[in-house]
This record gives structure tokens, C-alpha cells and sequence, in this order.
């Protein structure tokens, strides 16, 4: 249990700014990876991101370093956040992408759809390249909807070895992608 981490996010409960500036520098690059994952577009991810955030502030209260480390409940809240953003969109129909650029003063162009689509074809072949466990705990957890909780009585399989194989699989996931952005 982290003293630290629970006190963090009880002044972040408490609305203090630098704690939640710390708990957004801290998280930040993680989420925003998962997010532009997920999302169809660079827009989609930048809400995502903003408003899990936000619902990571107004749920602070809630967090118990007893039951997961600060990193896995942040996860768990943006993976939620992430599905039913996908869900309600895939209820939705299509909308045309209003963005010319990526956000105010950034000067980056939108991702083209070929861009989009071969983002998407690496990322699956890459978590094709993961061990089976880890393949199939992201692809039902991620690509799928299912809760961990789900996942670990789909695949008869202890709930902390999902856990832990989810949590390579995207340490994995996170590396490949860091040295592919690097070369």
C-alpha cells in the first residue's frame, strides 16, 4: 500500500491544484498512449484524455491503495471511460470529422484515414506478437469490452494473473510502440 499515493489522491479530493497537476503530469503520457490507441481520431483522444481527468478528480475519493496500486486504478478508470465513449459512438452514427487540425496552436494536421487505418493494422500485429495470455486478456479487455473480472472466468484463469498479464501485455504493447516512434 502506498501512503503516498493515497495522499495524493485525498488532495486531489480535496481540489488542490498541484495535486492534481501532479496526478495529471504523472499519468498523463500512459493514458494519452491508451487513448489514441482506441480513438479514431487525435480529437477523440485529446476529450478522452481531458475527461478522464476529470473523472479521475471527481472520483478521488474513492481510490484505496488496499485494493490496486495508484497506476492500475487510473488504468482502470480510463479503460472504463475509453469502452463507453467507444460504445456510445458505435451506437451513434458516423459523424464526419469536424477537426482541420489537431488542436488550438498545435499546427499538426489531422491523421489521414490510411494513417489511421495502418496505426491501427500495427497495432494489431503487435499484439499479435504477444504471448498468447496477454494477447487474448488485452484483445477481451480492450478490443472486447469485457471486465478482468469477466475475462478471468472466460478463461478459468486467476483474477491476478489476468491482472498481471494485462499489465505485461500493455508494458509490451508500450515498448514496441516507444521504439517504433523512436526509429
Amino acid at each position: 500500500m502506498s501512503q503516498q499515493d493515497w495522499l495524493l489522491m485525498r488532495r486531489v479530493a480535496a481540489g488542490d491544484e498541484q495535486a492534481v497537476e501532479e496526478l495529471y503530469n504523472r499519468f498523463e503520457t500512459l493514458v494519452y498512449k491508451v487513448a489514441r490507441q482506441l480513438m479514431p481520431t487525435k480529437a477523440d483522444a485529446d476529450d478522452a484524455v481531458q475527461d478522464i481527468f476529470v473523472r479521475l478528480w471527481r472520483t478521488a475519493d474513492r481510490y484505496d491503495p488496499r485494493r490496486a496500486k495508484l497506476v492500475t486504478w487510473v488504468m482502470l478508470i480510463a479503460r472504463r471511460h475509453l469502452i463507453d465513449r467507444l460504445r456510445r459512438s458505435a451506437v451513434r452514427p458516423a459523424e464526419m470529422a469536424t477537426d482541420t487540425f489537431a488542436g488550438p496552436g498545435r499546427g499538426e494536421p489531422p491523421e489521414s484515414g490510411s494513417q489511421h487505418d495502418e496505426r491501427n493494422a500495427q497495432l494489431h500485429r503487435r499484439i499479435a506478437e504477444l504471448p498468447e495470455l496477454q494477447r487474448t486478456v488485452i484483445e477481451r479487455a480492450y478490443l472486447q469490452g469485457f471486465t478482468l473480472r469477466q475475462v478471468s472466468e472466460q478463461l478459468d484463469a486467476p483474477l491476478g494473473t489476468v491482472k498481471s498479464a494485462l499489465s505485461r501485455g500493455l508494458m509490451r504493447l508500450r515498448e514496441r510502440a516507444s521504439a517504433d516512434w523512436a526509429g
